[in-house]
């Protein structure tokens, strides 16, 4: 992750017009924490204006905002920085110094989350996984562990070091999407041994296949955009078989 991005924690399930000190006596059904790859800070102030009134704006008014933060480790790789958020602590601490390293003891290259004691779940191949070489405990495991493993902590994203390694050690679940002929969110056996019925749903709604091939377009005109440089410039590669790194593109 070349730029770590933010965290932003909120509470869904529960919204009134109480004070703060109200707020506090009522316990949430659900907590959400939500990373967004690469989204520097001041993306927030930069792209305010196109933001919609219940979406990060409503976050930033309604939510707490941490103007004064940093991080006081390199490199900022992806598995480095869900570790950190998470765990609260460093890479010498929590021991995921980078999506992949050399392990001296194995000889070897290692992936932060393979873990060939387990088996996929949901596909033929891509889910041996867990967060085992995770060293220490993560807020999902505390939060877990302060409702006696009565409430459920579910990890759910595009890359499998990023569901896992925000869910902890005592996840309920941690679910990734596997691409290519695959097409469909799976699992590790570290987790379950069979996919639940909503996850399978959602693999043969075709909604994936659906998103995918459709083209991907700016939210207003392309010239509106003042905020940003030209769409046409050096700094971006092309997708694919395009000839041009513009909008739209196709997926």
């Amino acid at each position: 992750m070349k730029n770590l991005g933010f965290l932003l924690f909120f509470l869904l399930g529960f919204y009134t017009a109480s004070s703060q000190s109200d707020l506090g006596k009522t316990k949430p059904k659900l907590v959400v924490g939500v990373v967004v790859d690469q989204m520097r800070y001041d993306y927030l102030t930069r792209f305010y204006n196109k933001y919609c009134n219940d979406g990060f704006k409503r976050l930033i008014m309604q939510g707490y905002n941490c103007e004064n933060v940093h991080f006081n480790y390199v490199p900022t790789y992806t598995a480095v920085g869900h570790a950190s958020i998470y765990t609260g602590t460093t890479p010498d601490i929590h021991g995921i110094i980078s999506n992949n390293w050399y392990d001296k003891d194995l000889k070897k290259s290692i992936y932060c989350v393979d873990d060939n004691r387990y088996k996929t779940v949901g596909a033929k191949s891509g889910g041996e996984k867990s967060p085992y070489r995770m060293q220490t405990t993560t807020i999902t495991d505390a939060l877990h562990l302060a409702q006696n493993m009565n409430g459920k902590v579910i990890g759910i994203s595009i890359k499998d070091r990023a569901a896992i390694l925000p869910a902890g050690h005592t996840a309920n679940a941690a679910y990734w999407f596997q691409g290519k002929k695959t097409g469909s969110f799976i699992s590790s056996s570290f987790y379950m041994d069979k996919l639940p019925k909503w996850v399978e749903k959602f693999n043969i709604s075709g909604i994936a296949e659906k998103y995918l091939n459709q083209q991907w377009k700016t939210l207003y005109p392309i010239d509106t955009y003042t905020e940003s440089i030209a769409d046409d410039n050096e700094f971006e590669r092309t997708y694919k078989d395009e000839k041009r790194p513009v909008f739209p593109h196709d997926l």
